[in-house]
């Protein structure tokens, strides 16, 4: 495997302006805020090209992940640049939707704030009231959803960058990364010193502040209770991070 990128050397693509936006968890107003920075952004420095980047998780916890979901299809249905990553809740909505269990993800991380936004009052137990409940939900989940979500790819690369939405395998090259890992790694990638064959933008563990490391990029900042969303933009070797904020939801 070759020597690796450090942060610092890094460059995304000649002429490519990238914003890569970290967990939204249902914080459509959050969400809404940065792209309309963002397209502010884009007017000011009119770059040859852009991408918007997702890393996943739109789901659970939040307010409104329907209407997330709803922003981002109409989002990339307007533009192909926009892009949206598969996150560990949007693959576990898809598990609950195919086999309800009141012990998986969905159930355990606030997916019954997801079953609201769709009209569905859920709860995970007895078992009847969990089956009534999962029932309504599936009726109530558009096919464009579910079309959507099944889609969505696990990554995606630019320039000496590497999106995804928790992290990579160390020491497995990028292109033979487990698709678990990608949704769902933490320690093993987070503790790793070295470099990788590219520097990695990801989200999926919240910290107080976005964190620049010489292999990696976090843009989580638990959007959906601290009213943080982060987005890391990529223009060149230049680099640099960019917030909108919001309320801070005090259940959490």
């Amino acid at each position: 495997m070759a020597a690796g990128v450090h942060f610092l050397d890094a460059r995304g693509p000649n002429g490519m302006r990238l914003y890569a936006i970290g967990d939204v968890h249902g914080r459509l107003d959050l969400l809404e805020a940065m792209h309309e920075r963002i397209r502010d952004d884009i007017a000011t420095r009119r770059p040859a090209d852009w991408r918007i980047i997702h890393l996943g998780d739109y789901t659970d916890r939040g307010p409104s992940s329907k209407g997330v979901l709803d922003f981002l299809i109409a989002a990339e249905a307007r533009d192909r640049r926009i892009i949206s990553l598969m996150g560990n809740h949007d693959f576990g909505l898809l598990e609950f939707l195919a086999e309800p269990s009141p012990y998986d993800l969905f159930a355990t991380n606030s997916g019954e704030e997801t079953a609201r936004s769709y009209g569905v009052e859920l709860r995970f137990s007895p078992v009847p009231v969990l089956m009534e409940g999962h029932a309504k939900l599936c009726d109530a989940v558009p096919e464009e959803h579910l079309a959507f979500l099944r889609a969505l790819p696990h990554s995606v690369t630019f320039g000496d960058f590497f999106f995804c939405h928790a992290g990579i395998r160390p020491g497995v090259k990028l292109e033979r990364q487990d698709a678990h890992d990608l949704i769902w790694i933490r320690n093993e990638f987070l503790d790793y010193p070295g470099l990788h064959e590219k520097v990695i933008v990801h989200g999926h563990t919240p910290a107080g502040e976005a964190e620049i490391m010489p292999n990696r990029i976090n843009v989580d900042t638990g959007a959906f209770y601290s009213g943080v969303l982060t987005c890391a933009v990529i223009d060149g070797q230049d680099k640099m991070l960019m917030d909108v904020r919001g309320a801070p939801d005090l259940r959490y």
